[in-house]
């Protein structure tokens, strides 16, 4: 592999504690950050390429702690009945949408929000995803437009009841498959998807539960995204959401608890004693009114909380900025919310990818993996350790990526991409979404 060196930038290594760098030059080789030192260190070495970072900030690339591939194809279908309530979000459009996906549709919706993410300076994402009348196969699908786009994903096929035991069955066979023999790519992982409790029979619980263990594999499950989830569970198993989890054995410190809105003060306590992941995705909440996250109470109880977006977007410095303006309409106070979303996005999704990779994620060391975000941001005012997450939140947040590196391979640079022909990728993702469209 290339030996590559990143000069003339300003280096943010995030990590424990970050440093912000001036004056210093970065080094890759064999997919890792080989040193970070003083410019003149380099003087004397030769590499294969040389990015020149000047006005620009280095940083590691983005993760997407909670994310839907396949809702690429979303994005303009107007056909679906307006919805009421969220149960109404997930009959009208999501649960018609992913019954019309075929293996075709997988790998192509994967591959177009492979390349937003790359775009965006997103080089790991964590994904769920349902295709239940074209579901054998799915996540291989999936798992080769990931590997062909260059960026490192971890994926889940979600088992439900709401289409019928039988396709709960073949989903629970899809999460084995892909554990079993899907995963075994440096840049891919593996975790046992569940959609929600409220569409989950017990014995479909129970069998998810035993599969898994044989893998030590954690779930990616949806948890009190809307008070419906409350309603039905209890209604149905007389007992709560987290409750209901812990009991089964989904818990735990491999485990995604994705949003949490409505979990209650015992039940958060369940997450925290077991060290279950929660993500937060602002955006997607306020877009099906479901509800606001207290992220300030939640994290500052000692809850690890991640960023994900739900597919709302691949940017996440979007994502951040919607998530403190959210903290602070919800708490009516403009001093609240800044260090928990940024610590969210640049401390916690870090340590969470770090739990399904070896690699050494969301920091800029020795050692550590080279996935790298190159930034256009020229400060127009001081920038170190003590300003940085200002300037993150109100600056380079409105600025452009400019190259995305990924395992020590660029696969972005001046804002074109290396190797994936967009415009071709493009124009056949559209044609096959008007095809789905048609059946929706």
């Amino acid at each position: 592999m290339d030996k590559l060196l990143i000069k003339n930038g300003i280096i943010a290594t995030l990590g424990e504690k970050n440093r912000v760098l001036h004056g210093h030059s970065l080094s890759i080789s064999d997919g890792k950050i080989e040193q970070i030192a003083p410019a003149e260190s380099f003087a004397d070495m030769r590499f294969d390429q040389v990015i020149d970072a000047h006005n620009r900030v280095v940083l590691p690339g983005f993760i997407n702690a909670h994310m839907h591939f396949y809702s690429s194809f979303a994005a303009g279908l107007s056909k679906a009945e307006p919805a009421h309530n969220f149960p109404e979000v997930l009959n009208n459009l999501w649960w018609r949408l992913d019954k019309r996906l075929t293996l075709v549709d997988c790998y192509h919706s994967a591959l177009v929000a492979c390349i937003d993410s790359i775009k965006h300076g997103t080089t790991t994402s964590i994904d769920h995803h349902a295709s239940p009348f074209d579901l054998r196969g799915s996540l291989d699908q999936i798992a080769r437009a990931v590997v062909e786009s260059g960026v490192r994903a971890s994926l889940c096929y979600e088992v439900s009841d709401r289409d019928g035991p039988r396709i709960a069955a073949r989903g629970i066979e899809e999460n084995v498959d892909f554990l079993r023999h899907g995963c075994d790519h440096e840049r891919l992982h593996g975790l046992f998807g569940l959609h929600a409790s409220f569409t989950l029979e017990d014995r479909t619980l129970a069998r998810s539960v035993e599969a898994a263990r044989a893998f030590d594999a954690g779930f990616h499950i949806h948890v009190a995204e809307d008070a419906s989830d409350q309603t039905l569970t209890r209604r149905k198993h007389h007992v709560s959401v987290g409750r209901r989890l812990a009991d089964a054995g989904v818990l735990g410190p491999k485990t995604i608890c994705a949003h949490g809105v409505f979990l209650g003060r015992d039940e958060r306590k369940l997450l925290r004693e077991s060290d279950t992941i929660l993500t937060h995705q602002p955006q997607s909440n306020m877009n099906n009114g479901v509800g606001i996250l207290d992220l300030v109470e939640v994290m500052d109880s000692g809850q690890l909380v991640g960023l994900g977006t739900d597919a709302m977007t691949v940017n996440m410095l979007e994502e951040l900025r919607t998530a403190v303006w959210l903290q602070r309409v919800h708490h009516r106070n403009p001093s609240v919310g800044f260090d928990q979303a940024t610590t969210a996005l640049i401390r916690n999704n870090a340590i969470i990818a770090n739990r399904f990779w070896e690699c050494g994620l969301g920091e800029l060391s020795p050692g550590f993996a080279a996935d790298i975000a190159i930034l256009d941001y020229d400060p127009p005012t001081p920038l170190d350790e003590s300003s940085f997450t200002g300037h993150l939140v109100f600056g380079m947040a409105r600025g452009r990526v400019d190259t995305t590196i990924v395992a020590g391979k660029v696969l972005m640079s001046g804002g074109e991409l290396v190797d994936l022909d967009e415009a071709r990728i493009k124009a056949r993702s559209r044609e096959l979404a008007a095809e789905l469209w048609k059946r929706f």
